[in-house]
C-alpha cells in the first residue's frame, strides 16, 4: 500500500497522516513514513521529541554530493541523474514506535521544478520507495506533490486529499486534481476533516458533488490540547483515530 497525502496547509492534513500511520502500525503493517512537505511536523505528529533536530534529507550535503557525484551551487556542473538510494531509508530513517520516518525536505534553490543534485536525489529516492519497498508508505505531501515524477505519481496506490469546510480548501482541493491527472495518479479519494455539523457535511456534498469521499472527521479540540502538551493526536483523539481505522477498509 503506497499512499500520498495532500491538502491545502492548515486541513488537518499532517494530523490525519499521523492517524493513518498509527492505524496501519496497529494492524500490524510495516510502516514507511514520509515527510514530504517543506514545512515538516509529522516528526512532533508522531511522538518526536527533538524533532526539530531532525536533519531533512535535502540539507544533508555530503549525501547529495556523494550520491549525485556533484559539487552542489556549482553553476553547470553535471552530476548523475541515477543515484544509488536503496540503502537510504535504513541508514536515514528514524524509528518510532515501530514505524520509520524520513523527513525530505524541499529544495529552496531553483524554483519548484529545478533539476539539480538535491531535487534528484529526493526523486530517486521517493521513486525507489514507492515502487521497490514492500513496506506500507504514507507520503505526507505539499498542496505541489513537488516530489512525485511522472512515473512515481502512477505507481502510487491512491492519493487522499484532506479538505476543511471552507471554499480556499476546496478550492486547493481542484487544484490538486487537476496536478495529479497531469501526472498520472488514478485513484483520488477526498477526506472532509474538522466537521462540526452535518451542515459541514451538507457543504462538502453540494460544492464537491462528483467526488469520491471516504470519510469525515469530525473536529476536536483534543488536537488543540495534544499539540500543547508535544503528544502525537492520535493519544488524545481516539475518535479520530478510530474514524481513519474504519477509512482503511475502503483503501485495501
Amino acid at each position: 500500500m503506497k499512499i500520498a497525502i495532500s491538502g491545502k496547509g492548515g486541513v488537518g492534513k499532517t494530523t490525519f497522516a499521523s492517524f493513518l500511520i498509527r492505524a496501519l502500525a496497529d494492524q500490524g503493517k510495516k510502516v514507511l513514513a514520509i515527510d514530504a512537505d517543506p514545512d515538516a511536523n509529522l516528526a512532533q505528529a508522531l511522538g518526536v521529541k527533538q524533532d526539530a533536530e531532525i536533519v531533512p534529507i535535502s540539507e544533508m550535503k555530503e549525501i547529495i554530493e556523494e550520491r549525485t557525484e556533484s559539487k552542489i551551487g556549482s553553476m553547470g556542473s553535471f552530476f548523475k541523474l541515477n543515484p544509488k538510494v536503496d540503502d537510504l531509508p535504513e541508514k536515514l530513517s528514524i524509528k518510532i514506535n515501530g514505524i520509520k520516518l524520513m523527513v525530505l525536505g524541499g529544495v529552496k534553490t531553483g524554483g519548484g521544478g529545478c533539476i539539480c543534485p538535491e531535487s534528484t536525489l529526493l526523486k530517486a529516492l521517493v521513486s525507489h520507495i514507492v515502487l521497490a519497498r514492500d513496506e506500507a508508505v504514507i507520503l505526507d505531501m505539499e498542496a505541489g506533490l513537488e516530489h512525485l515524477g511522472r512515473g512515481t505519481a502512477m505507481a502510487v496506490d491512491r492519493l487522499i486529499v484532506i479538505v476543511e469546510p471552507g471554499r480556499r480548501s476546496i478550492e486547493t482541493a481542484y487544484h490538486i486534481l487537476k496536478l495529479a491527472g497531469d501526472i498520472g495518479i488514478k485513484k483520488l479519494s477526498f477526506v472532509g476533516n474538522k466537521i462540526r455539523s452535518e451542515k459541514d457535511k451538507e457543504f462538502f456534498m453540494e460544492n464537491m458533488p462528483d467526488l469520491q469521499f471516504l470519510g469525515f472527521i469530525p473536529f476536536a479540540s483534543d488536537i488543540i490540547e495534544a499539540d500543547l502538551e508535544g503528544k502525537p493526536p492520535f493519544e488524545k483523539d481516539i475518535r479520530g483515530l478510530m474514524t481513519v481505522k474504519e477509512m482503511i477498509h475502503q483503501l485495501e
